[in-house]
């Protein structure tokens, strides 16, 4: 754990210090402990660099908090907010708000998709719950994938029709570069709330992982804590949508990463999957500012040249224990 706070603070450094220009760690440290707004390279690293790397840290930690809470509570290694269908819920939600609301402010834009979020998540879980046999991993799975699938179609078709093909790239590839402070004090206490309450359900999670009998017989309420589990876990992974897209992925691989390290536990997996998911996105960022500059590449695509690879093996080791 130590290791990986020292990790998140050494990429929130050079994230912050590189760039299309380039600036020096002292000139870096300089501007956070003494900001001069007179300086150019201050303004650079107090407006645009600090928000946005602050911005990644805390999205990233939001969507792996997310994953390894859906994991946990559903039993299902694939779980992630993208595979179950919050993000397509939420980018249909900007894209209908795009198409007969195009003037509306940010912060209800951040609202509108947060409730899309909600509201998608609400319906897969009941389409997987309406089988004979109730709600499994693999018809939870089957369920997020159908139903993002569809509204990801009808997010295109809104798309093309009112021609919204360029406002809508940026939330289907996701992206922090338009993170500001405005926005990082409405997400920050929303998601830092939202990850202490995970933590509290870390020792009962832990114990559903062992199975619903065994949970039971030691005073584990397996109902309720699947749901404030899931509240938490939509919570997280659509307040992060609603200000930085569907960055996919994060959720999926960092719960992993974070249980080959650090064991079966959920009391220690969801703050390490915090933090190294806030070492992933702050690098992703880094990367897709550094690779091709001035110009950007997608967050979404550095994430995904990671994620992709692993859900194709996570998918091919895990998916005869899903039924």
């Amino acid at each position: 754990m130590p290791l990986a706070l020292c990790a998140l603070l050494a990429a929130m450094f050079f994230a912050i210090s590189y760039g299309a220009k380039d600036l020096d760690l002292a000139t870096v440290w300089l501007a956070i402990a003494h900001y001069d707004p007179a300086l150019t390279a201050h303004q650079i690293i107090h407006e645009l660099r600090l928000p946005r790397v602050i911005g990644a840290a805390v999205i990233g930690a939001a969507f792996a908090v997310a994953g390894a809470l859906m994991q946990g509570v559903t039993r299902n290694p694939l779980a992630d907010a993208g595979i179950l269908g919050v993000n397509a819920g939420a980018t249909l939600v900007v894209a209908l708000s795009f198409a007969f609301l195009p003037n509306l402010p940010y912060t209800a834009l951040m609202a509108l998709s947060f409730g899309g979020a909600v509201l998608s998540t609400l319906f897969i879980f009941l389409l997987g719950s309406a089988s004979p046999g109730g709600l499994t991993p693999l018809r939870l799975t089957l369920a997020g994938s159908v139903v993002a699938a569809m509204l990801h179609a009808f997010s295109t078709g809104i798309a093309i029709y009112f021609g919204l093909s360029q406002d809508l790239a940026f939330w289907y590839a996701g992206g922090v570069a338009g993170v500001k402070w405005t926005h990082l004090e409405l997400l920050a206490p929303v998601i830092g709330v939202a990850i202490l309450g995970a933590l509290t359900l870390g020792r009962p999670i832990t114990l559903i992982a062992l199975g619903d009998e065994t949970a039971v017989n030691l005073g584990i309420r397996t109902r309720r804590v699947r749901a404030a589990g899931m509240i938490v876990s939509v919570l997280l992974a659509g307040a992060s949508v609603s200000a930085v897209g569907g960055i996919g992925f994060v959720g999926l691989v960092i719960p992993h990463i974070a249980r080959k390290l650090i064991g079966v536990d959920y009391r220690h997996i969801i703050p390490l999957s915090a933090l190294l998911g806030a070492v992933l996105l702050v690098l992703a960022d880094l990367g897709a500012r550094t690779v091709n500059p001035p110009r950007e590449l997608a967050i979404g695509v550095m994430v995904a040249m990671v994620g992709v690879p692993f859900f194709l093996y996570l998918a091919r080791k895990e998916g005869r224990h899903l039924s």
